[in-house]
């Protein structure tokens, strides 16, 4: 049995070893990062995945067996291990495979760890959003707010912006594709809004809690693509939900706002 079973961590000690994580990430993915010969095959759902996408999550998944071996694992890659525990680690190796493979410099290795309530509730307690190639990380635990990390030099706290009229809001979106009966409501959204660009993926929504934008709204999203993102909206200030409105990652798609605006948004969106 290990030293470790039954012991309970701090969200200090939690969050410490999240940034452990991206590290391990960061090493890999940036070094595969427009390389030569970086390796790309099709998984079943016809979705891209390179071998920095399999590596990167392959040495996350080490790190949390040997630091973390009670804890489950959700993973983009790998599948799933003790999703049933009370407490699960959600793995995105590369949200935004495609612009790693084109080259983009957009792309991060998403981190977030869940614990599950007696009553069955679940709640995301420490995040970490690595993006290395833009020199940047987000970080996030429970009720201690959220910063980001520029250059790994400067640190600053994020709060998200006080904007309350659509019309003075800047909005950001991943694309028009998979919207089905919203698309006509989500569009005439975006003709109310002051500013409106396709950022995409992670960055819209960290860009929501840096304060940068008002609104980030995408319609098709898998639970590792947002467990890490709700808490650093959250922990700045903003709310996040599913496009219905319901608070938290498990509801399909992803809505981050402000907070002053996200009754407006849900509202529009239901049209």
């Amino acid at each position: 049995m290990s030293s470790s079973q039954n012991q309970r961590f701090s969200l200090g000690e939690d969050l410490t070893l999240a940034h452990r994580l991206a590290d391990a990430a960061d090493a890999i993915t940036l070094k595969r990062f427009q390389a030569n010969d970086l390796i790309v095959t099709t998984k079943p759902d016809n979705t891209p995945v390179t071998d920095a996408d399999k590596s990167s999550e392959e040495a996350i998944r080490a790190l949390l067996h040997a630091h973390r071996p009670d804890d489950g694992i959700v993973g983009e890659e790998f599948g799933n291990e003790g999703v049933e525990k009370n407490r699960y680690w959600v793995i995105d190796p590369i949200d935004g495979t495609k612009n790693f493979l084109r080259g983009v410099p957009t792309w991060a290795t998403l981190i977030g760890l869940v614990e599950r309530s007696e009553d069955g509730s679940q709640k995301t307690i420490v995040s970490v959003v690595s993006a290395p190639a833009l020199f940047r990380r987000w970080y996030a635990h429970l009720g201690g707010g959220a910063f980001v990390t520029i250059n790994r030099e400067t640190t600053k706290r994020l709060h998200v912006s006080g904007v309350t009229k659509i019309e003075d809001a800047s909005i950001s979106y991943s694309d028009f594709q998979g919207w089905g009966e919203m698309l006509q409501p989500f569009q005439e959204l975006l003709e109310k809004a002051w500013r409106t660009r396709g950022y995409g993926d992670f960055w819209s929504h960290m860009l929501v809690a840096e304060g940068a934008l008002e609104v980030a709204i995408e319609p098709v999203l898998a639970l590792w693509d947002m467990v890490a993102l709700d808490l650093i909206v959250t922990e700045a200030g903003g709310s996040f939900s599913n496009t219905s409105g319901v608070a938290g990652p498990h509801g399909g798609n992803g809505l981050s706002t402000n907070g002053a605006l996200h009754s407006y948004i849900v509202d529009q969106l239901r049209k």
